[in-house]
């Protein structure tokens, strides 16, 4: 593993000496990091193709796949549509159960029924009818036939459909006839609404449009607050992953959290839940508390003495934390003394099992990642004008992207670092796999994945002290031993961020149930940003 951790040193790793201002140097200089480039495209994961769709190209996404299946199976669009919210906009499941069970099982599923001949309708137009809803008489011009043929009258019909819609169920309104469970034609529903309550048949075609994004396993609302407006469709079949909106939101498509990976989703909603109840507990106990060296329970002291004891008894040095006597005087205790650093000596907090101590102690490295990751954001603008700095001095090189593209490494390898704390805490801590492996193999997988987090901790650290020093300033010379500094880490860091992932994933996960944890794979260009869906 030592291979993957970036050692700094002037003196030794770094050729002060070396011309750069020579030619061949420079081929060979910039030969060396195209090198570096390749290895990093090499490892690259593809990432998830995704459209952001707004307010204005939702109709034109909507109508594409409502023609898809009114062209294969010569269908009208509200019954394309019918089918397409009952599949869940699965356009390649239609065709599916299309050729697997016939059109009749597929209509009969989806409540569908082609047009057929109206056998109540009367040879004279003046004639009347009974509507079997009201038992009225009415002419049977102001009476509307649906595709299963049952006939009503009007006022019956706009009540009925102004009930549903205002009941959030316009998307498959069904007719009223008793039994029958045929999904009405909505042009017809919306001509009877639009003549009593233009304003509920707006609502309804809103209904209509949104059901493209609301039933749809491939489109998921942008969980911005405030809302943006825009929605995300996932192009392939892979629904665990992590996206970008148009408005900068990450977040992750499968529970619409913010990007987590490689946390799985269920352990990031119990470890949003935890810190919720338990972060302000566990600030609050290590600026006040100390834990019992029997009980392990946390012990506030409420007086000047440094000998306390716990509620079950035992009594302990303040100071150390270690267990005492009762006897002692104002300058000692008996038989204890804390005031020398013993060698050996190991911290027993860390052999306590009680899940207080271990969710502090991942939480701490989980919160100080988190609050650097806000740090580190802001150094985008100073990092701006370090490279208008550079581009305006007549240096040999004049591509300079190293330094942003070393920062989005930075951050991505801090979101990820700080999101693998909670794995930590939910595999080892709570033992999340001790029922699946033994002891011996849960031994050798816990120091596989915690000497791949400290490398990468490591490393993650260096990247963030060299992209924060003022090279803008420097030489050429140190200004491209910079440079040379910042790539390699952001490759290192991208190895071990890929290998971070495959351990959780194929070692830690591998043994649980797949569809409770699953992660967003790793992707080196980092969250997939969604391109713009044509209007």
């Amino acid at each position: 593993m030592e291979d993957y951790i970036y050692i700094s040193s002037d003196d030794d790793e770094w050729d002060n000496n070396q011309d750069y201002n020579n030619d061949d140097d420079d081929c060979e200089f910039d030969d060396g990091f195209l090198e570096i480039e390749q290895q990093s495209i090499g490892i690259c994961q593809k990432a998830p193709s995704c459209k952001v769709i707004r307010k204005e190209s939702l109709l034109a996404a909507q109508k594409e796949d409502l023609q898809r299946v009114m062209d294969l199976l010569s269908l009208k669009e509200h019954h394309a549509r019918s089918l397409l919210i009952h599949y869940r906009w699965e356009a390649d499941k239609v065709f599916a159960v299309f050729v697997e069970r016939g059109s009749e099982k597929l209509y009969a599923e989806a409540g569908v029924t082609l047009e057929g001949k109206d056998e109540l309708t009367p040879t004279l137009s003046t004639a009347e009818l009974t509507c079997q809803i009201c038992f009225e008489d009415v002419p049977v011009e102001q009476t509307t036939v649906m595709d299963c043929n049952h006939r009503f009258c009007n006022d019956c019909w706009t009540t009925h459909f102004s009930i549903n819609i205002n009941e959030g169920k316009s998307k498959r309104v069904t007719c009223m006839a008793q039994k029958c469970n045929v999904i009405c034609d909505e042009g017809k529903i919306r001509d009877l609404v639009t003549a009593k309550d233009p304003i509920l048949a707006e609502k309804f075609d809103r209904f209509l449009l949104e059901s493209y994004i609301d039933d749809n396993k491939r489109v998921k609302w942008c969980p911005s607050v405030p809302h943006c407006g825009n929605a995300i469709r996932i192009e392939d079949d892979e629904y665990c992953c992590e996206v970008e909106c148009a408005c900068g939101v990450q977040f992750c498509f499968n529970c619409l959290s913010e990007a987590h990976s490689p946390c799985s989703c269920m352990m990031w909603r119990l470890w949003m839940t935890k810190c919720k109840s338990d972060g302000k507990t566990v600030m609050w106990i290590n600026e006040n508390a100390k834990h019992c060296p029997k009980c392990h329970n946390a012990v506030e002291k409420n007086g000047g003495c440094n000998l306390v004891r716990c509620r079950c008894g035992q009594p302990f040095c303040w100071l150390c934390g270690g267990a005492t006597g009762f006897e002692h005087t104002w300058s000692s205790i008996r038989g204890h003394t804390c005031g020398s650093y013993k060698e050996g000596e190991k911290d027993k907090a860390a052999n306590v099992s009680n899940d207080l101590l271990h969710y502090t102690y991942y939480y701490e490295r989980y919160m100080v990642h988190c609050d650097s990751l806000k740090l580190e954001a802001n150094m985008k603008e100073k990092l701006h004008s370090e490279v208008l700095l550079l581009e305006a001095r007549e240096l040999q090189s004049k591509d300079f992207s190293w330094a942003e593209n070393g920062l989005c490494r930075l951050l991505q390898s801090r979101r990820i670092l700080s999101c693998s704390y909670p794995v930590s805490f939910y595999v080892f801590g709570q033992s999340l796999i001790k029922n699946e492996m033994t002891p011996k193999e849960m031994e050798i997988k816990q120091n596989l994945f915690e000497n791949l987090q400290q490398q990468l901790e490591i490393n993650v650290e260096r990247l963030s002290m060299f992209l924060e020093e003022p090279f803008a300033d420097y030489p050429e010379e140190k200004v491209l031993e910079t440079r040379m500094k910042i790539m390699t880490l952001s490759t290192v860091t991208d190895n071990l961020c890929e290998k971070l992932y495959d351990c959780i994933d194929n070692d830690l996960l591998v043994t649980l149930e797949q569809a409770t944890h699953t992660i967003a794979r790793y992707s080196s260009n980092g969250v997939a940003k969604a391109s713009e869906l044509p209007n």
